[in-house]
């Protein structure tokens, strides 16, 4: 049982990322399943000892520099994505060509391969932003920060003003659109991905120290499907906070 909720702001902006670690697909419309957006991180690459290639090393994770300059998508209809090289060469990531080009590229022995037992995702299902969060960052930083370097799922339109809008919404749920719902967990931690290259991403100024002295390395929220459907661009986005026992 919910309250009825308080409006805070619409849906600015959607990514998926097919194949871990790659740059983002933007989209107008997308479904929210169990695991998240629909194919979201569905593929990764895998390192020989069996990690799965990222920007940072732990027990999952094997950092395989520059896989951002790849990037991924899924075409309208299809289940399979497509990878595409920073020249331009496409490939089906079911497709061998594909896991030899980027072990010829990376100069290892890298495979593509779908989830199967272990998570691709980081740490949540989904994981969201909002644009007050961003203008509060760029105060701190001196400059614009591309939503894009957080590699976020979600991005809200909270407006413009200056604070970390969501550092209170952890435990309450978003409603978005007319079907979905999100319960939002924890900030999100941040590593040092959010300052390297991204193909199609601006260079702007370091941020993960500024994190670090400001938000405990945190930026942006976890969150998990609650209630599936589908969401898209301009979809309004309310705030709601499950009733207290007995009220």
């Amino acid at each position: 049982m919910t309250t009825e909720g308080t409006p805070v702001g619409t849906v600015q902006a959607l990514y998926r990322y097919a194949v871990k670690s790659t740059a983002g697909q933007g989209l107008q419309s997308v479904d929210v399943t169990s695991r998240g957006l629909q194919h979201d991180r569905g593929w990764a690459i895998y390192t020989a000892d069996g990690g799965i290639a990222s920007g940072k090393r732990t027990r999952r994770f094997r950092p395989v520099p520059g896989l951002m300059q790849w990037s991924s998508e899924v075409p309208a209809g299809r289940d399979i994505p497509i990878l595409e090289s920073p020249h331009g060469d496409r490939f089906h990531a079911d497709d061998p060509a594909a896991s030899q080009v980027l072990s010829t590229a990376f100069g290892q022995q890298l495979r593509l391969r779908p989830e199967t037992t272990v998570q691709h995702h980081d740490e949540t299902p989904l994981h969201v932003v909002t644009t007050s969060s961003l203008a509060a960052l760029a105060g701190l930083s001196g400059g614009a920060v591309d939503a894009r370097r957080f590699r976020a799922n979600i991005v809200i339109d909270t407006g413009a003003d200056p604070v970390f809008q969501e550092n209170d919404w952890a435990g309450a749920e978003l409603a978005i659109g007319e079907h979905v719902l999100i319960r939002l967990g924890q900030g999100m931690p941040r590593c040092l991905m959010i300052d390297q290259d991204q193909r199609a991403v601006p260079r702007g100024p370091k941020t993960l120290r500024l994190l670090g002295t400001h938000c405990n390395t945190e930026f942006g929220l976890q969150a998990h499907p609650a209630q599936l459907g589908t969401i898209s661009v301009g979809d309004k986005v309310t705030l709601r906070r499950p009733e207290a026992p007995g009220a």
